[in-house]
């Protein structure tokens, strides 16, 4: 079955500079239902989870997902590392997003869980763009009913471990998504591997209740005492110690606020881009990546765009080391090996 044509009209306005036409991610296409899905047959698909109201402290992650969409200036047209022409090479569509009612969050996690589950049980790569944290776990929890029991991993950058029993009693806070999906099943413990922890949160009872699950995690220390390289080595080997599939979850204020100011709950110390950038890289190449989410992306306190350009360019770099992964697997001769050295 031949994919839909885009009208001529709207492929001009796509091929025009970034202020043309529509607001999706990269100018792609934009669907909106879930038979649209089956004509495209999409490789990887955008969803917007626009849900905020599990916050602590500054809100505005709501208008995350269309701060992240617009934020690029250049066309991914070729990425000069990986030498592969991302959008050539792989369909992504945007899917649009979850319908989030404010307020009612066990309504807006069953809409992203749906929506996402929509993507992932089709065989499609969702990168689902936040929102606040707590999108993660209608997000994974969809991906995991989708590829089967313990055969998912979760590789998770981030400032703070985001596994509180409950914040301000809220079980279902920003400060909570991972216990409750190490307490679902949805992901083992022992396969829920975080990277880039740092500052004064959570207390040390929570870090006892990780150990005791069997969680691993690396803080920013070993980061720069090790490297990055090194750290995402160590986190893919644990993150598949079991499981073949990865689940990649990317809270933007893993980057030092100095390269992420817009974001609910800034911690100093953090990561630079170069090295988050290729940290993406790297576990795109070296693992099967099968679900991306963006988080935490609060325009209202962002300069310069930058933050939203940072989380941009998150996406990006995961779909082009995807497809860069795909030339490959065409190409006689090629070798894992080869791509991993980029």
């Amino acid at each position: 079955m031949d994919r839909p044509q885009v009208p001529p009209g709207l492929q001009r306005q796509m091929e025009g500079p970034s202020f043309l036409g529509p607001s999706s991610l990269a100018k792609v296409v934009q669907l909106s239902e879930a038979s649209e899905l089956d004509s495209w047959r999409p490789d990887l698909a955008i969803v917007g989870a626009p849900w905020d109201d599990s916050t602590t402290y500054r809100p505005g992650a709501r208008f995350g997902p269309r701060a992240v969409r617009t934020a690029n200036y250049q066309r991914a047209q070729w990425h000069l590392d990986l030498e592969v022409a991302p959008l050539e090479e792989l369909t992504l569509v945007d899917y649009g997003d979850a319908v989030c009612p404010p307020g009612l969050v066990e309504e807006a996690h069953r809409a992203i869980r749906e929506r996402v589950g929509e993507v992932a049980q089709r065989g499609v790569i969702p990168i689902v763009l936040g929102g606040d944290h707590s999108i993660t776990l209608p997000s994974a929890t969809a991906v995991a009913e989708a590829v089967g029991p313990g055969r998912l991993g979760v590789v998770h950058f981030d400032a703070h471990a985001d596994t509180a029993p409950s914040s301000f009693g809220n079980p279902l806070s920003h400060g909570t998504p991972m216990r409750r999906l190490v307490e679902s099943g949805a992901v083992p413990g022992r396969n829920f591997v975080q990277v880039g922890l740092r500052g004064y949160w959570p207390p040390r009872e929570v870090f006892e209740w990780m150990r005791a699950q069997g969680m691993r995690w690396h803080l920013m220390q070993e980061v720069w005492e090790r490297g990055i390289s090194e750290v995402v080595r160590r986190a893919i080997a644990e993150a598949l110690d079991g499981p073949e599939l990865v689940y990649l979850s990317v809270d933007i204020d893993v980057l030092d606020p100095g390269f992420a100011p817009g974001t609910g709950t800034p911690e100093p110390g953090g990561m630079s881009p170069v090295d988050l950038l290729r940290a993406i890289r790297q576990v795109a190449l070296g693992t099967e990546v099968v679900a991306m989410d963006v988080v935490e992306v609060a325009p209202a306190y962002d300069w310069a765009e930058v933050t939203a350009q940072n989380a941009n360019r998150c996406v990006l770099e995961l779909v082009s080391a995807i497809a860069a992964k795909r030339r490959q697997g065409r190409a006689l001769g090629g070798s894992e090996a080869s791509l991993q050295d980029h």
